[in-house]
C-alpha cells in the first residue's frame, strides 16, 4: 500500500475531484462535516481557516493505494478502516476530514482530505508530510496484512533480476546459435530468440548503444549485464569473426533505408581489441 500527502490551497477544485462521480467516486468517510457537494464541504472548511490567516495551504490532501490485487478484495467498510488508521496514524483525529474511493479504474483507490487548520485554530504541522504518509501506510498495511511497499519493491527487484538473467541467455544464446557477424545480423537473432534489440542513435547518426525489450521490460545492455554494452558486444563478435564487423567503420543496422556509423570511441574499442587478439594469437604461435 503506498501513501501520499501534500498540503494545498485549492481545496474545492481538489475536493470535486475527489468527488467525481464519473470515477464511481463513493464517500467511506466524513468527520464534523454536514454538506452534500464540493462547494458546501469547502465553505465548511473555510469557517474554521478563517481563523488562521497565516496558513495559505490549508487542506491536506492524501492518497492511500492499496495494491491492485489487495484493492480487489477490499470492500467499503475496510477501506473506511483504512482511512481511519491513517488518520489515527497521521494524528489528525478530531478535524474535519472526508474521503472518496475511486473504483472506475482496476486500482482502487482513496482520497482523503483533512481541514488543516483544527477547531482552536491551529494549523497542523505538515513537515515531511510526503514521507509520513508513506510510513503510516506501511504500517497499516503491516497491521492489515496488506501488501507493503517494501514487499512490492522486492518482488519488482526479484523479477527483474530473472529479466536481467533470461536477456543474458538468451544473449549467450544467440552468440553460440547464430554466431553474428554484424551488428544487423545480432539484432535479427535477439529477435528469433525472443528479445527485441532497439538501437540509440545520436543526433550525427552513430550509433550510441542497445536497450533489449523482453516480457514488458525495457533495459540498457549495461543494466542487463556488463557484457551487453554496445562495446562488449562489438568486441564478442569481433573474436568470432575477425575484423569483418567493422567493413569502412560502418554498423550495418539498417534504419529507415540508412546505414548508421560507430561512434568513434566504439570503433576505437573494437579496433584495439582486434589488435590485441591478432598480436596474442600471433605470440602463441
Amino acid at each position: 500500500m503506498i501513501g501520499k500527502g501534500k498540503s494545498i490551497s485549492h481545496t474545492r477544485a481538489s475536493m470535486s475531484y475527489g468527488w467525481n462521480q464519473e470515477k464511481d467516486a463513493e464517500i467511506v468517510l466524513k468527520e464534523f462535516l454536514h454538506g452534500d457537494s464540493p462547494a458546501e464541504i469547502t465553505k465548511e472548511f473555510e469557517m474554521l481557516q478563517d481563523q488562521n490567516y497565516h496558513c495559505k495551504k490549508n487542506t491536506l490532501s492524501f492518497v492511500i493505494s492499496p495494491t491492485i490485487e489487495d484493492g480487489k478484495s477490499l470492500n467499503k467498510k475496510e477501506l473506511e478502516a483504512i482511512t481511519r488508521l491513517f488518520i489515527k496514524e497521521m494524528q489528525l483525529k478530531e478535524r474535519q476530514a472526508i474521503a472518496f474511493v475511486h473504483q472506475d479504474k482496476e486500482h482502487k483507490h482513496i482520497h482523503l482530505y483533512v481541514n488543516r487548520i483544527d477547531f482552536k485554530g491551529v494549523a497542523y504541522n505538515d513537515s515531511f508530510i510526503g514521507k509520513r504518509s508513506q510510513l503510516a501506510a506501511e504500517k497499516i498495511a503491516e497491521s492489515m496484512g496488506l501488501t507493503t511497499v517494501k514487499q512490492v519493491q522486492f518482488e519488482k527487484e526479484f523479477n527483474l533480476r530473472e529479466i536481467r538473467s533470461e536477456i543474458k541467455r538468451r544473449h549467450d544464446l544467440t552468440m553460440k546459435q547464430f554466431q553474428p557477424k554484424s551488428f544487423d545480423d545480432y539484432v535479427k537473432t535477439m529477435q528469433v530468440n525472443g528479445v527485441k534489440v532497439i538501437p540509440t542513435i545520436n543526433n550525427q547518426n552513430k550509433l550510441q548503444g542497445f536497450r533489449f525489450e523482453f516480457d514488458g521490460h525495457n533495459l540498457k545492455g549495461s543494466e542487463v549485464h556488463r557484457n551487453m554494452s554496445l562495446g562488449n558486444i562489438g568486441k564478442q563478435m569481433s573474436g568470432m569473426n575477425e575484423a569483418s564487423i567493422l567493413k569502412g567503420n560502418k554498423v550495418s543496422i539498417n534504419l529507415a533505408g540508412k546505414l548508421v556509423d560507430l561512434t568513434p570511441n566504439l570503433a576505437l574499442k573494437i579496433t584495439k581489441f582486434i589488435i590485441k587478439k591478432a598480436i596474442d594469437k600471433g605470440i602463441g604461435y
